[in-house]
C-alpha cells in the first residue's frame, strides 16, 4: 500500500510553509531517516527526513520550489518494490 508523504508540522504555530524542494529523484528508493525535502517555515528551512523507507513517486500535480503548501498536505508517496502509484483521484 502507498505510504503518503506529507508536510510535517515544524513548530506549534506553523500552519503552511515553503516547499524548497526534493533531496531525491522521482523513482529513488528512500531509506528511512534520509533526507527527502526541503521546507521552510517563517523561522528556518529545514531538511525533512523519510519515515519510512521505499521508492519515491512524485505525482504530477506535486508542489514545485517556492510552493507554499500547507501542514498534512500530499506531496507524493513512497511505494514499495513492483507496486503501482496510486490512482489519480484514489488517494
Amino acid at each position: 500500500m502507498p505510504l503518503e508523504i506529507t508536510v510535517p508540522r515544524l513548530g506549534w504555530s506553523m500552519e503552511e510553509g515553503s516547499f524548497v524542494g526534493w533531496l531525491k529523484k522521482d523513482g529513488d528508493f528512500v531509506k528511512a531517516g534520509e533526507p527527502l525535502f526541503t521546507l521552510e517555515s517563517d523561522k528556518s528551512a529545514l531538511d525533512v527526513e523519510s519515515a519510512d523507507s521505499g521508492i519515491l513517486q512524485i505525482p504530477p500535480d506535486a508542489p514545485k520550489s517556492g510552493d507554499t503548501v500547507k501542514v498534512g498536505a500530499r506531496l507524493g508517496y513512497l511505494l514499495g518494490e513492483n507496486e503501482p502509484p496510486p490512482a489519480r483521484g484514489n488517494a
